[in-house]
């Protein structure tokens, strides 16, 4: 007979995170972390920064969204939910203007799950609320492995990230390759790239200081295509010096995005992927002529060292 271990929950977090800040936060902010809260919310997440500063306090971890630029806040607490934590999240996601605020704890308290409930009913539907647990299990004399559990989450959430989504995602990009191979003036500036399930492509310019991004939002219903300006905050002053021209350039207003690390430029079309495949070859024709143009500003305003 084969023999098998038996799993056994750790009780005590702080065994193994004796200080939220110093050993919890600093493991959650390491990339592959991050990545495994991101998959549990179906969010891909660019961490930018710790302890970031609001007035005078500060949140835990700073984040942004792969492919929205939208602002995350993630608080970290771990011990049972109380009223002083529920404050600062509150304090903190309109500090940092935030869209989505993730609140991990050891135990959330019925009164605090009702709260975070609460707060998705009646907030922008922009706006999302997650509170989750973690638990820590082994088995046998195995390394302790994180557990993330999703308590409360923003209504209709896991209806929009699930595994269909993650299929749709799949099958856009994989359509949009096809669209684009054949078309000689997309391949001179990019190559083509095996797509995954991610509501993000990404371009490379051939300069590491930026990058194009194409993205799906099937929630709030629209493609986008963004300059990604990464580490080197100090060459988005170029950009911002030249708006109106870059704005006239594209015809259209843009969004501007600064964050502590990394700054994005977006360009964002009204588009219902889930309509149907009938309406999807004009999203890609927006999209690969966006990103020729966006490839342009580049070149016209960005400086930056290869």
């Amino acid at each position: 007979m084969t023999a098998l271990g038996r799993m056994e929950k750790i009780p005590d977090l702080r065994d193994i995170w004796p200080h939220e800040a110093r050993d919890f936060s600093n493991w959650l902010a390491q990339e592959e972390n991050l990545a495994l809260l991101g998959e549990t919310l179906g969010i891909d997440m660019m961490l930018e920064e710790q302890e970031s500063s609001v007035g005078g306090f500060s949140v835990d971890l700073y984040a942004v969204e792969e492919g929205t630029g939208r602002k995350i806040i993630i608080e970290n607490q771990l011990e049972d939910t109380n009223h002083d934590h529920l404050g600062k999240i509150i304090t903190y996601a309109s500090g940092k203007d935030a869209e989505l605020i993730v609140w991990i704890v050891k135990h959330a308290r019925e009164e605090h799950q009702q709260a975070v409930a609460w707060l998705n009913q009646h907030t922008d539907e922009k706006i999302g609320f997650f509170l989750l647990e973690i638990e820590l299990w082994k088995i046998n004399d195995s390394l302790p492995a994180p557990k993330f559990n999703i308590v409360e989450r923003p209504n209709d959430w896991a209806k929009v990230v699930n595994n269909d989504t993650k299929k749709l995602w799949l099958s856009f990009w994989q359509a949009f390759n096809a669209y684009v191979e054949n078309i000689q003036d997309y391949k001179k500036n990019f190559s083509i790239k095996k797509p995954g399930p991610q509501s993000f492509y990404n371009l490379s310019v051939g300069n590491r200081a930026f990058r194009i991004n194409l993205s799906i939002s099937v929630q709030r219903k629209y493609i986008g295509a963004a300059i990604y300006i990464c580490d080197y905050k100090e060459n988005y002053g170029k950009f911002i010096d030249n708006k109106e021209a870059i704005e006239n350039h594209l015809g259209m207003a843009l969004d501007w995005t600064v964050g502590n690390k990394d700054c994005s430029i977006r360009a964002k079309l009204n588009a219902d992927v889930q309509s149907g495949e009938s309406a999807w070859n004009s999203y890609f024709d927006w999209l690969y002529k966006m990103a020729l143009k966006l490839k342009a500003v580049i070149r016209q305003y960005g400086e930056a060292d290869d």
